[in-house]
């Protein structure tokens, strides 16, 4: 595993949302490539965040990857919506949408790379049919809905288990994580075999944002040895 960068995705759910432009010069200021889009619709999960005219309205703003994270009910029916805004990703939940393949597929043929998400209560095998299929796995290593979580140590299992699937299938995806990644966590996410793994309140609770990406990198840096 030597030489295997984590990339980090900042969630902007943990941000100041009266200032989302001075957030994204924060994020980019630090040194992250990544900007992680929550979408929570108060039904699927308990909060409620925005939309896709909030992302639109950010999208001229940023050079960013748009990693957007639909945690809401029939996800099927945004996605267009969500395409149209500029996402470059967009994320699903197994546990909340019945086409997955359809849905997977209409990211796909929009023009964004597609992603699957699952709960800590969800196992792998329920994915296993789109793996072939998508772009990105997301692991959720908290219960989605709320930030400043700690980090369940136990859904670090399935990172394990997909990266062992992805090499005996030769499948291609990314393996994300969100959800309690921070300084005192960073490596065990990192030695699991995370791609990329999403942060919000470590990244905006830190004061010196880009001491704080540099010193993430070089913990997770040093858990590839």
């Amino acid at each position: 595993m030597n030489g295997k960068r984590t990339e980090f995705s900042i969630s902007i759910l943990s941000s100041d949302f009266s200032s989302p432009l001075d957030s994204l010069a924060e994020i980019e200021a630090g040194g992250a490539g990544w900007l992680h889009l929550d979408v929570m619709d108060g039904s699927f999960v308990p909060q409620l965040t925005f939309g896709p005219k909030f992302v639109k309205d950010l999208r001229p703003h940023s050079g960013l990857v748009f990693d957007a994270h639909l945690m809401i009910d029939s996800p099927e029916r945004q996605i267009d919506a969500f395409l149209d805004a500029g996402c470059d990703i967009i994320t699903l939940h197994q546990e909340s949408c019945i086409h997955l393949d359809r849905a997977l597929n209409r990211i796909k043929d929009g023009g964004a790379r597609a992603g699957i998400a699952i709960n800590p209560s969800t196992p792998v095998c329920l994915i296993g049919p789109v793996l072939p299929l998508v772009d990105l796995v997301l692991v959720m290593t908290v219960n989605p809905g709320f930030g400043g979580q700690r980090l369940i140590q136990g859904c670090l299992s399935k990172v394990v288990e997909l990266v062992g699937l992805r090499e005996e299938e030769g499948y291609d995806y990314l393996i994300s994580v969100d959800g309690g990644v921070n300084l005192d966590t960073v490596q065990d996410v990192a030695a699991a075999g995370v791609d990329v793994a999403v942060v919000g309140s470590a990244f905006f609770n830190e004061a010196d944002k880009p001491w704080f990406l540099e010193r993430m990198t070089a913990l997770a840096k040093e858990s590839h040895k």
